[in-house]
């Protein structure tokens, strides 16, 4: 028999201690604040306002040199409730931290640009709950397909590098009433550049539902003048080849099929060993036929379809704003440098 059961509390993991909600807020703790964050600190919390949620994976990939300093830093900004994180149930292992902005972050990032914290849009509950959302795995594979783009370009042998990263939320504000794609990208290599929208697939939807979303990007460009290939990642070559049938139909209904370049590729295509992120030749362009075609890399599909005009420096969908506070510009992708280290309170 059970005389002496633990306490409630024993039974509990270790959590850092952190201030409420409302002493994270005000002015004096803010202020104390900016005197410890770092560039790197102000970057992540505005990603996370992008971007809504990232893994600690992800984060030390993108930002640190190490796994290690990432989870350092991260514990830091997690006291300081510049961030908040959860951790999400599996079946079998152990998930990832998943990271997003908490309360002390939304009051940096609103008082950077002169905004007030109310009107950021920011609440805290819908922050954190996205550890609820049924869309919480398609949010974090979208935002993986963008980071390991950023890891690839920190590489000191590789020349591309990704420029612009819009998010699904960004996306929907612009081209919602006509689109609404997972994400927007740029990416610079050898002196050219090349921009897509990024339909993420998890192979929850019939093959015809997603060709039919052909028809919406084809009258975006024709309303906007601007053709913008469209990049669908599957998670196996075996479900990218019923999809490509689908979209080699919805091709063919098409009034004018330029204006909807598209190129699909899969999760489990692997170039090599070393090549294994999205700008590897993995990408295989569609048309009408669905003829085959050699896999091209996300720098040589600017040059599948010779009807796009070359890419200025700074087109005008990726510098674009719709100049209102509730619209903030979108952060870099790539993070500031090393920064000094800095006292711990």
């Amino acid at each position: 028999m059970i005389t002496n059961p633990p306490s409630q509390r024993s039974l509990r993991a270790h959590r850092p201690k952190r201030l409420s909600q409302r002493a994270a807020t005000t002015g004096e703790y803010i202020a104390r604040l900016a005197a410890r964050l770092t560039d790197r600190d102000r970057w992540l919390a505005r990603m996370l306002y992008e971007h809504k949620v990232l893994t600690t994976h992800q984060i030390a990939e993108i930002a640190y040199p190490s796994a290690r300093a990432a989870n350092l830093r991260l514990l830091q900004l997690y006291k300081w409730r510049l961030l908040d994180r959860f951790q999400p149930f599996v079946a079998s292992g152990t998930a990832p931290m998943h990271y997003v902005l908490d309360v002390a972050g939304a009051v940096i990032v609103a008082r950077e640009d002169g905004v007030d914290p109310r009107d950021l849009g920011y609440r805290h509950e819908r922050a954190i709950g996205i550890a609820h959302s049924l869309r919480l795995a398609h949010t974090v594979g979208t935002n993986a397909f963008f980071t390991a783009l950023i890891a690839h370009s920190r590489s000191s042998k590789v020349s591309g590098q990704l420029t612009a990263w819009w998010s699904e939320a960004r996306c929907k504000r612009h081209f919602g009433d006509i689109v609404r794609p997972d994400g927007y990208g740029r990416w610079h290599e050898n002196h050219s550049a090349f921009e897509w929208f990024l339909e993420f697939d998890f192979g929850t939807e019939r093959p015809d539902r997603v060709a039919a979303k052909l028809p919406g990007y084809a009258k975006l460009a024709a309303t906007t003048g601007i053709t913008t290939p469209i990049l669908l990642w599957m998670p196996t070559t075996r479900r990218e080849t019923r999809v490509r049938r689908a979209l080699a139909a919805a091709l063919s209904t098409l009034h004018d099929p330029t204006l909807v370049p598209v190129a699909t590729s899969s999760a489990d295509f692997v170039v090599n060993d070393h090549d294994v992120h999205p700008a590897a030749a993995r990408w295989q362009p569609l048309d009408g036929q669905q003829r085959a075609s050699r896999r091209l890399s996300l720098a040589e599909l600017g040059r599948a379809w010779p009807h796009l005009p070359p890419l200025p420096a700074s087109s005008s969908i990726a510098s674009g704003s719709s100049g209102s506070w509730s619209d903030l510009i979108p952060p870099s992708p790539l993070a500031p440098g090393p920064t000094p280290r800095h006292r711990t309170w």
